[in-house]
């Protein structure tokens, strides 16, 4: 599984970052965890409002920090 964390480093992308990380270590999910910090990257993905989470090149969500259980329930589909 590959997860990118999209967002300029704000506190909110940081948090979701955080609780993305936590979330593939307690549910042992195989999973490659990238930091985009580019904003013309960031807008490839037609993201506009971060911070936003993108599974195996699909924008999951956007513009809010999520529960680390809406992550988890995300991740383990």
């Amino acid at each position: 599984m590959e997860i990118k964390i999209l967002g300029t480093g704000c506190p909110k992308c940081k948090t979701l970052e955080k609780l993305t990380r936590e979330v593939v270590a307690e549910t042992g999910i195989e999973a490659n965890i990238s930091k985009v910090e580019d904003i013309m990257q960031i807008m490839n993905y037609g993201v506009v409002s971060t911070p936003a989470l993108v599974v195996d090149e699909k924008v999951v969500i956007k513009g809010r920090v999520p529960s680390a259980n809406e992550i988890k329930q995300i991740l383990t589909r």
